[in-house]
């Protein structure tokens, strides 16, 4: 059973999400601060993490570096700032969906159920292009025989470019096939994770095509 790990203050959220996701045959563990989640992180053996970004004692963005510091475990922000700046913010420390409220229960079960099966069953296909080499078995990215760590997100994103090299990626169809269940990604969140695949991959690897989108170079 897959342990889900929640940091949100305001209870109301906590014990509904708590409920919607045991529903779903997951356990939960609560926190309604950011140190408490910082503590029961180190405690629990979660295999993802829900938190708010405005919560006492440590924030969701300092709580979220913490994590980050000790593990590569998915995590989803579930806050109200709907900013771009934020949301940015938030990619790149690497968290793997942003959510903000309200949101639909529904729509985010399906967010959790997709992030989990990311890191649960990647396809077997071994990818290559140039220096880059990718197993999606064991869901592992090398360049040059040195491993990198790629989030969730960024892993499909690159298995994007890899499964078909040739081929320009368009904005329509990044968000099409990585934000499913995202209503209104912006541009700028594209850019973010390419910005940052960039800097774990190399930065002529992925070229911009001006107007138009990235393609593999």
């Amino acid at each position: 059973m897959k342990t889900i790990l929640i940091v949100e203050d305001e209870k109301d959220i906590a014990e509904m999400l708590s409920v919607f996701l045991e529903n779903e045959g997951y356990r939960t563990v609560s926190a309604y601060d950011g140190l408490e989640g910082l503590r029961l992180f180190g405690k629990e053996r979660a295999d993802l993490v829900i938190l708010d970004i405005l919560l006492p004692k440590l924030d969701g963005f300092s709580l979220c570096k913490e994590i980050r510091r000790k593990s590569d475990v998915p995590m989803i922000m579930l806050t109200a700032l709907s900013d771009e700046d934020s949301q940015i913010k938030g990619y790149n420390l690497m968290i793997d969906e942003y959510v903000t409220k309200p949101f639909s229960i529904g729509v985010f079960l399906k967010k959790v159920a997709a992030v989990l099966r990311r890191r649960e069953n990647p396809r077997t296909e071994l990818l290559s292009w140039g220096d880059i080499s990718m197993d999606r078995e064991s869901h592992t990215v090398k360049v040059k025989e040195q491993e990198v760590y790629l989030t969730g997100r960024e892993f499909e994103l690159l298995a994007l470019f890899l499964a078909d090299p040739h081929r320009i990626m368009t904005k329509d169809y990044i968000m099409e096939k990585l934000w499913k269940y995202e209503y209104g990604c912006e541009d700028g969140i594209i850019y973010t994770h390419i910005k940052n695949l960039r800097k774990k991959i190399g930065e002529d690897v992925i070229k911009t095509i001006r107007g138009v989108g990235y393609k593999l170079d």
